[in-house]
This record gives structure tokens, sequence and C-alpha cells, in this order.
């Protein structure tokens, strides 16, 4: 017995050696188990007249004491500092009563008036427990409703994002945006430019300007603007009037309040045609500006190689 009770008493000192080495939180209450733990270990017989109450009581301690180091709430600290007092509380109690009945065996009296005290510690006791279970199905309970909070919050998340993404698709439709592996793709064609020029009709400005909409409900993506002609014409010219148009469709997104930053154009004169250059209006099809908006926080993938 006295054996066990040694064990008890140096695991709770250990516990308390070690969350004072890390500078844990504390509270009056733990500080109060932790003074009477010591008072109950300095207690004449307890070893001999309580030892499971008091291994009990320890075991709380560690508790609480476990709960400081790792710098928990101190909600729980206290509720477990509490826990600890209650049960060291109980321990003395039932050694006290237990050395008093050994010592008057053999008085009536004094016997009677010990079983009476023995039977209101005996409820002290059960209410203390009462209160730690009580204490335990509270916690238990917070515990169930953060979880029911943490659910309830990514299922809004959730509804979040498919709103915005249906309000997405809904804004995209009317520029007749096409989902690809690089993105949206939405296209500029040859009628909303100037005639072998690189001014946008208001056609082409009213264009730019839902997808300038687009932008600024959508912060986290970007923009590659990238022109294209048909094979008409010098190479040299058909690259410089790709690259006019192209930079004609960014600086006008940047004057409608779209960053910089989130915009950027590239060139390519007569490659990549969508059809071939043996019609006039198989050309003008390839006289096109291809606007490619990213997917959510993810950059563009370069085109791949012209064959």
């Amino acid at each position: 017995m006295k054996q066990h009770f040694f064990k008890a008493t140096i695991l709770a000192s250990a516990v308390f050696l070690a969350a004072c080495s890390t500078t844990p939180t504390t509270t009056s209450t733990l500080d109060q188990a932790r003074s009477d733990f010591v008072m109950a270990n300095n207690t004449p017989n307890i070893s001999a007249y309580a030892p499971l109450e008091f291994k009990q009581a320890s075991d709380a301690l560690n508790e609480a004491n476990a709960a400081a180091a790792k710098n928990d709430s101190l909600e729980k600290i206290d509720r477990l500092a509490y826990i600890a007092k209650q049960k060291i509380s109980t321990a003395m109690e039932v050694a006290r009563t237990k050395a008093a009945e050994a010592n008057i065996a053999g008085a009536g009296k004094q016997r009677d008036a010990l079983r009476l005290e023995a039977r209101t510690n005996e409820a002290d006791r059960a209410r203390a427990d009462a209160e730690a279970a009580r204490a335990q199905a509270a916690m238990a309970q917070a515990q169930a409703a953060d979880a029911t909070a943490r659910a309830a919050s990514a299922e809004d998340q959730t509804r979040d994002a498919q709103a915005r993404a249906a309000q997405l698709e809904s804004l995209l439709s009317d520029l007749h945006a096409k989902q690809t592996e690089r993105g949206m793709i939405i296209t500029i064609g040859d009628v909303l430019f100037g005639t072998d020029q690189a001014n946008l009709t208001p056609d082409g400005m009213a264009t730019v300007r839902k997808l300038a909409t687009v932008m600024q409900q959508y912060p986290n993506r970007t923009v590659l603007v990238e022109g294209f002609t048909d094979s008409t014409g010098t190479v040299a010219h058909n690259q410089e009037l790709s690259e006019r148009r192209a930079s004609s469709v960014a600086s006008t997104l940047t004057t409608m309040g779209v960053a910089r930053e989130r915009v950027a154009m590239r060139g390519y004169g007569p490659s990549y045609p969508v059809a071939a250059n043996d019609t006039a209006n198989n050309r003008q099809m390839n006289r096109r500006v291809e606007i490619v908006l990213s997917n959510e926080g993810a950059p563009i993938a370069p085109r791949a190689a012209a064959r």
C-alpha cells in the first residue's frame, strides 16, 4: 500500500515540475489544488487509510497539470483542477474518518458520532463525485457543440462556393466563354475591332466591360490576352497587328479597374489558326483575340507549341 501511495505522489510531483519547466498556463484553482495535494501528502496515515482515494486524487492532479503544460484553455484547466481538489478533499476525509474509527473502536457513543460523520463525509463525497460527473458532462456537451458548429461552418462554406460558381457561370455565359484545361476562354472576333485596326468597336468595349466585372468580383483570377491573325499579308505585319490588338484589350481592362499585374498579353500572328485560311469566312475566324481567364488561384498554363 505504502509503495503504491509513494508512486502516486512521485507521479503528481513529476507532472507539476515538468509543467513548471515550460512556463505553463495556470489558474488560482490549479494552484490551490497543488497546495491541497501537498497538505494531503503530509497528512498522517493517508497512505494507510485512503490509498485508493489518494491515488485517484494524484491522477486527477496529473491530468490538470498536463492540461496546464499544454496551455489548454483556462476553462478546461479550472474544470480539471476543481475535480482534483474534490478528490484530494475526499481522500483526506476518508483518511481522517478511518483513523478516527480506529482510535475509538471501543467507544459506543464516539462510534455513533463517527458513523454519523462518516455518513456525512460519504454524502459529501457523493456530491463531489456528482459535481465531477457534471463537469465532465459539460465538457462533453461543449465539445459536441463545437463539432456541430464546425460542421455547420463547413456546410456554409460549401454553399457559398456553389453559389459563387453558379454566379460565375451566369456571368460567363453572356460572354460565350468556353471551359478548357487552361481556364475559361472568351473570344473577341474580328468584327469587334476596326478593320485592320487595334481599336475596339462599341460592342467590343461592352464585351471587355463584362469581363472586367467578372475580374472585380473574383480577385484570385488572372487573364492572359492572346492575339491572332490570318495568314494574309506579311508575317511582320500580322505579328504586329496581333500584338496591338492583344495590348488594346489588356489596356482596356486596366482602365476599367483591373490591376495591371493581373493582366498579361501575347501576340501570335497567324499561328494557331482555328480554321483553314482558304475562304474569307475562315480567315475572319482566325482574326481574333482570345482571353484566357484563369481557374481560381491557379496560374494559366502556356499554350502548346504550334504544329
